[in-house]
């Protein structure tokens, strides 16, 4: 019994060894090398695009600057404040210095000892710092009424006007670029949410890539339009080589691709017929695959009518054959229709053929099972029959 006792003992010690040894492997590769068997991306999953330019000469960096509006609004918050800060002050400073410039040159400074009956330009502008808080109040319409420009110096005159003129300008190009930068659309793309993989399966009879979006707003996108882009790297006849050749890939819902109704979440889906570049595929080979599927999502956001464009990706790691979603809409006994997003990315495995191309093979082979042909080749001969039989 003891030795029974021991042996019992020995393989649950080597089952749990050899278990924490796999383990421990996975955990040493994952942690390790797990980031070098990442695929490069073009989009990345919240729809940014990883790409760089370099080499690019100097005057076409000078057309962003031509292009000013759109340079401002594409600059990120951090640097927007800066700008914003630095228009404003060096403005103030700047008017401050010619300020200080006409007081100079009328001799209106302490330092000139003005008569009793000399008239400044501007009231009370006894230095430089006066001089910019003169340049402050006037270009943001303060007026505390200490400091003022007389009418007895032309230049004055002509330099408040063109300050209060450039003053205007500056405010309305720097509070258009911030209302126009909170107002963009690209926040309301945060709220429209993709699944987490695609998946391959039967839908109707034929065999689908299927994708699943929601909106998590209760507003609409109006004539919502979705589609795909196939990234992959192909040779041509004449032996070039394109990096990022795209394919159009066509993405529909039961009824079409366009004005979807976007109340609940759908699920999108592409037929992988003899048209398309995933027919040649398999579920034993797809992973060994090298493209990047690109999809889009443009609609019109219902509240500020402005148009919008979500996009992510799929590489072939994140394509799952064989699969379907699981439900995630249901009806409460209210009679309300429940989402539930805890279901949203989770996925059901189901019996799906292996290639679409065997799918395809096996609805011709029953077609043709089901009517007969006619054989050219064959030549009916009659044959006398003698009978042999004598009475």
């Amino acid at each position: 019994v003891q030795a029974t006792d021991k042996t019992l003992l020995n393989i649950i010690l080597r089952l749990s060894v050899d278990r924490m040894f796999k383990y421990l492997r996975k955990w040493f590769v994952t942690r390790f090398f797990g980031h070098t068997r990442q695929r490069a991306r073009l989009v990345s999953k919240d729809g940014r695009c990883n790409i760089e330019f370099g080499n690019v000469e100097a005057q076409w960096r000078f057309i962003f600057f031509v292009d000013i509006w759109t340079t401002v609004l594409d600059l990120k918050w951090r640097y927007k404040m800066t700008f914003f800060i630095s228009v404003f002050l060096g403005s103030w400073f700047l008017f401050g210095l010619l300020w200080y410039a006409v007081a100079y040159i009328h001799k209106d400074l302490p330092e000139f000892h003005p008569s009793v009956n000399h008239t400044p330009c501007v009231e009370n502008i006894n230095g430089l710092t006066s001089a910019f808080l003169f340049s402050l109040e006037t270009q943001v319409t303060i007026g505390y009424g200490f400091r003022c420009v007389t009418e007895k110096c032309g230049p004055a005159i002509f330099l408040l006007i063109f300050q209060s003129i450039l003053g205007v300008i500056i405010n309305s190009f720097m509070c258009g670029a911030i209302l126009a930068k909170i107002s963009r659309p690209k926040k309301r793309a945060k709220t429209i949410t993709f699944s987490k993989n695609a998946v391959i399966s039967k839908r109707g009879g034929k065999l689908c890539l299927l994708i699943r979006v929601a909106n998590l707003r209760k507003s609409l996108l109006i004539g919502s339009h979705i589609y795909g882009k196939l990234l992959k790297t192909t040779v041509t006849p004449e032996g070039e080589t394109i990096i990022l050749d795209q394919t159009n890939i066509n993405f529909v819902v039961d009824a079409g691709n366009e004005n979807l109704f976007f109340i609940s979440p759908l699920t999108i889906y592409h037929i992988i017929d003899h048209n398309s570049p995933f027919f040649h595929m398999a579920a034993e080979n797809l992973s060994q695959q090298d493209f990047e599927l690109v999809v889009f999502l443009d609609g019109t956001v219902e509240s500020t009518s402005a148009t919008c464009q979500v996009r992510t990706s799929y590489v072939p790691e994140e394509v799952l054959w064989g699969y379907r979603f699981a439900p995630i809409v249901s009806k409460t006994k209210e009679g309300k229709y429940r989402v539930d997003f805890h279901n949203f990315s989770k996925t059901v495995e189901v019996e799906t053929p292996h290639c679409a191309m065997c799918l395809y093979n096996e609805k011709d082979d029953r077609a043709r099972m089901k009517r007969g042909y006619d054989n050219p080749n064959f030549i009916l001969s009659e044959v006398n029959e003698t009978d042999d039989t004598k009475m």
